[in-house]
C-alpha cells in the first residue's frame, strides 16, 4: 500500500469534524458546487441503483434477483454521467455516488450536476466518510427519525471540503489505485471463503441426507434431487413437523387501539445460521399480535426474498424482536429439532432449492405456500442430535477459518476507512504519488469492494417527494 505525509501547513477549518484542513483548500456549500437537476421523461435510459460501499452502477435487469416491474418509469430522473445521485433517506449509510453512464433513477433520489470546479468522485468519497454521513443525519428531516429525508434545499447548504480541481483529481487517482489494491485482497479471501462453504456444505448435506452410518439400508425418497435416504428415515413437507407464520406489514405510523412501537427484523437482518441484529429499527404493532409476530429462542428466522430461503437460528440472548412481512418464522414440532431443520435449510439454499420453486412475477419470493410444501427428511430425535453434534465438530475448524477470513476483510474496510477520510480531509498529502506498474484499475474489479450481500437502497424506500 501507499504511504504520504502531512501537508506542509494548515488552517483552522471551522468545521467540528475536521478542525484543520490544508492551507490551500476551501469550505463551501455543496449549492456552490452542484446544481440540481430534475428531469423526467426518458424511459429508454438504463436504470441505476446504489450500492452502500462502491456507489452508483447500472442495475443487471438480467438478473432474476433484481428484476423489479417498473410500473412509474415516467416518473424515474435522469442522471447524466458524473452527476451526483443519493438516496434522500439513506444518504446517511453512504447511499450515495456518481452516476458511472447517463441513466434513470427512483423518484426517492436526489440528483446533483457538478460544476466544473467539483470532481464528483472525490465528493463520492467524502459524502461516505463517517464524520460526513454524521453531518448527514444533522441536516436531514422528517417525522420519524428512521425515516429522515435530506432534501436537495438541505443538502445545498451542507459544507464541504474543496480542494483546487487538480488535487481533487489526484485525490480520486490515488484512492482508486488503492482501491484496486483492496478490492483484489477482498475478493481472494472471498474465494477461499467459498471455498471452505463448500467443504463445509458437502459435509452438512450428505449428513442430513444419507446420515452417518454408510452400511445402512437405502430406500427411495421419490424426490429427484434428494435420491436415497435411509430405509428407517421418513420424508414430510415442512407444515408437517413445523408451524410456519409470516410476518406482517409494519407501519412507522401509531395506529388507533393498543400497541407499541416494537424492534422489527427485515430480510436483510436474517444472515446464514446467525441474524444481524446491529440494525434494527422500530415499527407499530398491535397488542393483539404481538404473541404471534414476536421471535421466540429455537425460531428459525427464513428470508422471503433477496436470497429467498437464507436462513438463521434465534436463542435467548438475542433483544425482543418481532418480524415483518419479509420473513417467515419457523416453529419446529417436537419430532424435529430446530438445529437439524437449520442444517437442511442451509444445504438447501446452497444448493438452490429453494430457487428453484419460487414466484417471480417480479422479484423473487419465497411465499409462504410453497415453503410448507418443500420435503424435508425426518430421522429420529436421538438420531438428529447425534448427526447435529458429529456436524459441529467437524465443521468447528471451517468454521474458525471462514471467521478468521471474514475478519481479515472486516480489518482491511478499517484501513480503507481510514484511508480515505485521510486522502479526503487533507491528513495526509498525496500531490506527489505517482502510480506504479502494479497501480492499475478495472472498474470490475472494484466490484469486490461491495458487500456479499450489499443493501440495494431502491425506490421502496421512499416516494420521492420533494419540497
Amino acid at each position: 500500500m501507499a504511504t504520504a505525509t502531512a501537508y506542509p501547513s494548515y488552517r483552522a477549518s471551522g468545521l467540528p469534524w475536521v478542525p484543520w484542513l490544508p492551507e490551500s483548500w476551501q469550505v463551501l456549500r455543496n449549492g456552490r458546487l452542484f446544481g440540481h437537476r430534475v428531469e423526467t421523461g426518458f424511459p429508454d435510459l438504463p436504470i441505476l441503483e446504489v450500492s452502500l460501499r462502491t456507489g452508483v452502477r447500472v442495475r443487471d435487469m438480467e438478473s432474476l434477483k433484481r428484476k423489479q416491474v417498473m410500473s412509474q418509469k415516467e416518473n424515474y430522473k435522469r442522471a447524466l454521467k458524473g452527476d451526483i445521485a443519493y438516496n434522500m433517506m439513506r444518504m446517511w449509510q453512504g447511499a450515495v455516488g456518481p452516476a458511472p453512464v447517463d441513466g434513470l433513477v427512483s423518484p426517492a433520489y436526489v440528483v446533483a450536476k457538478p460544476y466544473p470546479e467539483a470532481n464528483s468522485t472525490y465528493f463520492s468519497y467524502l459524502f461516505r466518510t463517517a464524520a460526513y454521513m454524521q453531518e448527514v443525519n444533522k441536516f436531514s428531516r422528517g417525522i420519524v427519525a428512521d425515516r429522515n429525508r435530506l432534501y436537495w434545499e438541505s443538502f445545498k447548504q451542507m459544507p464541504s471540503l474543496v480542494p483546487p480541481r487538480t488535487e481533487q483529481d489526484q485525490i480520486v487517482a490515488y484512492l482508486r489505485a488503492q482501491d484496486a489494491h483492496i478490492a483484489r485482497f477482498i475478493k481472494a479471501k472471498r474465494d477461499l471463503i467459498a471455498l471452505l462453504t463448500e467443504q463445509k456444505l458437502r459435509i452438512i448435506d450428505r449428513a442430513v441426507t444419507r446420515g452417518l452410518d454408510a452400511s445402512v439400508r437405502l430406500k427411495p425418497s421419490g424426490i429427484e434431487w434428494l435420491r436415497e435416504i435411509p430405509e428407517h428415515w421418513e420424508i414430510q413437507r415442512l407444515k408437517n413437523i413445523a408451524n410456519v407464520v409470516l410476518g406482517k406489514m409494519l407501519t412507522t405510523e401509531s395506529k388507533d387501539g393498543d400497541g407499541e412501537f416494537k424492534p422489527y427484523l427485515r430480510s436483510t437482518n436474517v444472515q446464514w445460521i446467525k441474524p444481524d441484529v446491529l440494525d434494527v429499527k422500530k415499527m407499530w404493532i398491535a397488542n393483539s399480535e404481538m404473541a404471534q409476530l414476536r421471535v421466540s429462542k429455537g425460531d428459525l428466522l427464513v428470508s422471503e426474498g433477496g436470497e429467498v430461503g437464507r436462513t438463521c437460528i434465534w436463542n435467548e440472548e438475542l433483544p425482543e424482536c418481532y418480524i415483518q412481512n419479509s420473513v417467515h418464522r419457523v416453529i419446529a414440532k417436537p419430532m424435529m429439532l430446530s438445529e437439524f431443520l437449520l442444517h437442511q435449510f442451509f444445504a438447501y439454499g446452497k444448493r438452490g432449492r429453494f430457487n428453484a420453486i419460487v414466484n417471480r412475477v417480479s422479484i423473487a419470493h419465497l411465499t409462504r405456500e410453497k415453503l410448507v410444501t418443500i420435503p424435508f427428511t425426518v430421522p429420529s430425535v436421538n438420531e438428529q442430535q447425534i448427526i447435529c453434534r458429529w456436524i459441529t465438530d467437524k465443521c468447528q475448524p471451517l468454521d474458525e477459518a471462514i471467521q478468521r477470513t471474514k475478519d481479515e476483510i472486516d480489518l482491511i474496510r478499517e484501513y480503507r476507512d481510514r484511508l480515505i477520510f485521510d486522502a479526503v480531509t487533507g491528513q495526509v498529502d498525496v500531490r506527489g504519488w505517482q502510480p506504479g506498474p502494479d497501480d492499475g484499475v478495472n472498474d470490475e474489479e472494484l466490484a469486490a469492494l461491495g458487500d456479499d450481500e450489499d443493501g440495494m437502497i431502491e425506490e421502496e424506500d421512499g416516494d420521492g417527494e420533494e419540497e
